[in-house]
């Protein structure tokens, strides 16, 4: 499988003069997100090293915060990086993070190091995907996965989502579906939760709304296996693999399509899975 790599949008238009109409936007947005975390006035002043006053007079419009007070509290609160450019704008700032596309060449290093590791980990599965868990890299353990898929699923920008639990994609191989599909969900609901995310939302509610293929009874190992987390229990070639999923994202990041992106990998559950993936070859 040769994955696309959609692209991003440019960086916005940026203005450096703010406006005291904006003041009240931001202030609202502020709010908000200190809601969402469900945190007191009082508890972000102690995080931010201000006061429960002047939060006060932010979240009103009684105050317009400084470029640095609103990334401050923007990191007190852990907004992602993308919103943080959204209060910045709205405060009257210009947007601090970057926001390159993947194929820019100012990210060959990274789309390097991306690759690299992805073909460090065959023969066992790994992938990146973007906020919306669209594909845009994999490995050949991948390919092996999808081999076999309807050409609809397939076509560029692969969906992560969409092709797990699509009734015409991995959802009929996958032994443990409903537990895996409640995993894969509550991943969603509480990425939605922390973060502003139409096309996420959108998303959610297309697969969430997929039908759940049924199962005759499905076989059990041959000898229970100590998992160590919820493994994927998929079925490839007449063969039953065993996956436990680990996600890793990127340290600090200081542009938009960085923050966003996830490495995905799959380590092997249990001994046969090794020894199968193994026996592929390179």
């Amino acid at each position: 499988m040769t994955p696309s790599t959609p692209s991003t949008p440019s960086t916005p238009s940026t203005s450096s003069t703010p406006s005291t109409s904006s003041v009240p936007a931001v202030g609202a947005l502020l709010r908000t997100w200190r809601e969402r975390r469900g945190i007191s006035q009082l508890e972000l002043a102690g995080r931010a090293d201000s006061s429960s006053r002047h939060i006060s007079f932010i979240e009103t419009g009684r105050s317009r915060p400084s470029e640095e007070m609103v990334l401050r509290l923007a990191d007190r609160l852990d907004v992602p990086v993308r919103e943080r450019n959204a209060l910045l704008l709205a405060a009257g700032y210009a947007p601090h993070y970057a926001h390159t596309a993947l194929d820019d060449p100012a990210m060959e290093t990274l789309r390097e190091g991306m690759q690299r590791l992805l073909t460090g980990y065959e023969p066992y599965p790994a992938l990146v995907v973007d906020a919306v868990y669209d594909v845009v890299a994999a490995n050949r353990g991948i390919g092996m996965l999808l081999d076999g898929l309807p050409e609809h699923l397939l076509t560029p920008p692969l969906n992560a989502m969409r092709i797990t639990l699509h009734p015409e994609g991995l959802a009929p191989r996958i032994r443990n579906l409903r537990e895996w599909r409640g995993h894969l969900l509550a991943q969603m609901e509480r990425q939605i939760a922390l973060a502003r995310s139409a096309p996420l939302r959108a998303l959610y509610e297309e697969v969430s709304a997929y039908p759940v293929p049924e199962r005759p009874g499905d076989a059990e190992p041959d000898e229970p296996v100590p998992y160590i987390a919820l493994p994927m229990v998929i079925e490839h070639d007449g063969h039953l693999l065993s996956f436990v999923s680990s996600i890793a994202t990127f340290n600090t990041p200081m542009d938009v399509t960085v923050a966003e992106l996830a490495i995905e990998t799959f380590l092997p559950a249990d001994p046969a899975t090794v020894k199968y993936l193994r026996s592929l070859g390179p």
